[in-house]
């Protein structure tokens, strides 16, 4: 459950930010007719991610056993590949984020009703996408058959909504840059686990070999229906008895995405040390710099 949970605190944050700057700046420029526009390409954003999320989950339970664990494998990795992707890109891109969003609004007012509603679109469009993926694959790799990760889920962006509200209203001053710069690390823990359980999947769907090949049994240990044993596996997705080619992928990822995540210079980082986009003053609504 806290896995999903801060999937959804941390995807939802970011689109939560952006939606206070672009109604911030719509706000101060006095363009508050723009909104609507806005507001429509939010909801349309919103209703695509539910959507994506409902036809993975039913479309994925009129397939034959194999045919699902070869899915949800597949997705899985391209899940941990997509948010991978996202956090980089956050550390390198998160001080430049206002000012590009200015200038896309900017062009979008001068285009017209349809350029705004796309550009609240895509602005959101791409952090709930890759949200409903990533739930939907951490779901998937719990497989406890309960509703906790959804609620995890959707308490998390529940949580990231109010942050923003209270980032526009300017009643919430915090650190952005450590912020995503822990959640972020949390989040490629997180990925190693349902990447190491995606390339089980694919085992179990006989696309991979080396199913029975364990690379160690604590489940006398650690039970997985223990307290502890679902507590791990809410939140790493831990398994006591994994198999070698697990073992390796997870290592494989998590060491070298987890070294450069956190390196103070270079890939992860840009050119030093990267600033959050309201690190200054964490208030869209009060200070937005074009």
């Amino acid at each position: 459950m806290f896995s999903n949970y801060l999937i959804g605190l941390r995807e939802g944050l970011e689109a939560s930010l952006v939606v206070c700057i672009l109604i911030a700046y719509l706000v101060k420029t006095d363009r508050r007719d723009a909104l609507r526009p806005i507001w429509i390409g939010i909801g349309v954003a919103v209703a695509l991610a539910l959507g994506f999320g409902c036809a993975l989950e039913f479309g994925s339970q009129e397939l034959t056993f194999e045919a699902q664990e070869a899915l949800g494998g597949s997705l899985s990795i391209l899940a941990v590949g997509l948010v991978t992707w996202m956090v980089f890109w956050m550390r390198r891109t998160a001080r430049h984020l206002k000012s590009e969003l200015h200038g896309k609004l900017d062009a979008a007012l001068q285009m017209g009703t349809a350029a705004l509603v796309a550009t609240a679109f895509l602005a959101v469009g791409r952090e709930g996408l890759e949200t409903a993926l990533f739930v939907w694959a951490s779901v998937h790799a719990a497989g406890d058959g309960t509703p906790r990760p959804l609620v995890g889920a959707a308490l998390g962006i529940l949580t990231a909504v109010f942050l923003g509200w209270l980032f526009y209203r300017g009643a919430l001053r915090i650190n952005l840059a450590k912020f995503f710069t822990w959640t972020g690390g949390m989040l490629v823990v997180v990925a190693a686990g349902v990447l190491a359980y995606g390339f089980h999947d694919l085992q179990e769907a006989d696309w991979l070999p080396g199913l029975t090949n364990r690379a160690f049994d604590i489940s006398d240990t650690i039970p997985p229906d223990s307290w502890y044993g679902t507590l791990l596996k809410g939140v790493f997705n831990f398994q006591p008895d994994p198999t070698v080619l697990q073992v390796t992928v997870w290592l494989l990822y998590l060491i070298p995405t987890l070294a450069l995540f956190l390196a103070p210079v270079g890939f992860a980082s840009g050119k030093g040390k990267v600033k959050a986009p309201d690190e200054q003053g964490s208030r869209p609504s009060k200070a937005p710099q074009a």
